[in-house]
């Protein structure tokens, strides 16, 4: 991060200064970094924020028709739009940064976030026990609830990362000559749902911020959030489970909070009829996940 940047950040946090301080992680490919700022006289006694700044590479830049960069460019668009326009709208329950500025121009991007570690989510899993699967679940039965029915402008029409009319290198990459025929058909079976809401788009355990002892979680990284199917979080989250049993247990847990969540919020809606359409939908998104994998591999 240069001075201007630190200086963009000290303006949206009304701190009087703003200094770097250890960097996160990079981002996929090189393009760019997530960095801790920490910042003195900040108007709400804030000590630190997280910036996500991406600039994407010069090989990246000189590649304006490469879909890989396009793809990646659109998901920076996109998780600026979401925060801008729909992370307010998450309570306790599907817990995300706050945000509190933003800019993108000229193939960059800049966003300042709450500091989770400092609002109480500190811990990260690299394996999670099942009791924190289904603290996790319950975010994504919450999200899920929240954003039902509410149409995805801004972000992408259909979410997640390996959506299909996205990745068709991958789809031709795919050994399993079975696999890829039914390809299309697992992409109109999610799309055609009744029931539609926001998923994640790239809900792995990586991406949830545990609070100490795993009692609770906040979600990051929303370049992928968009319209479908909410399974596809689901089996996502649960690929590669022990067992059948395991992997139904969490499920009727996912369900028995949805419905808790939906009935609150949308006393309107068919709640059996939904919970029976995601059930069957649930083998279909994890079809299509294996089936981007199958590709991405190959």
């Amino acid at each position: 991060m240069n001075d201007e940047e630190l200086q963009f950040v000290a303006q949206a946090t009304g701190a009087e200064s703003a200094r770097r301080g250890e960097r996160i992680q990079s981002l996929w490919s090189g393009y760019g970094e997530i960095v801790r700022v920490r910042l003195s006289g900040a108007r709400d006694e804030r000590a630190t924020v997280i910036v996500k700044s991406v600039k994407p590479p010069a090989a990246a830049r000189g590649k304006p028709k490469d879909a890989s960069h396009a793809r990646k460019s659109r998901s920076y668009d996109v998780e600026m739009a979401w925060y801008r326009t729909f992370a307010a709208r998450c309570d306790d329950a599907c817990r995300v940064p706050a945000f509190l500025g933003g800019r993108a121009a000229g193939g960059e991007w800049l966003f300042v976030l709450e500091d989770l570690d400092d609002a109480g989510f500190p811990e990260r899993r690299r394996r999670a026990n099942g009791a924190e699967l289904d603290v996790c679940l319950a975010w994504l039965a919450a999200f899920h609830a929240r954003f039902l029915g509410v149409v995805p402008e801004g972000l992408w029409k259909t979410g997640t990362y390996w959506h299909l009319a996205t990745r068709p290198d991958e789809l031709a990459a795919t050994g399993d000559a079975q696999l890829r025929a039914a390809a299309p058909i697992l992409d109109r079976q999610l799309r055609a749902a009744t029931f539609q809401t926001f998923v994640h788009g790239d809900a792995k355990l990586a991406n949830f911020c545990f609070a100490p002892g795993g009692r609770a979680v906040a979600a990051v990284d929303f370049q992928y959030v968009g319209g479908g199917c909410g399974m596809k979080d689901v089996a996502y989250l649960l690929y590669g489970e022990s067992s059948a049993a395991v992997e139904q247990r969490h499920l009727d847990t996912y369900f028995k909070r949805l419905r808790d969540d939906v009935t609150r919020l949308h006393p309107s809606i068919d709640v059996a009829a939904l919970e029976a359409e995601w059930r069957a939908l649930y083998p279909v998104a994890g079809a299509d996940f294996r089936r981007f994998l199958a590709g991405w591999a190959g």
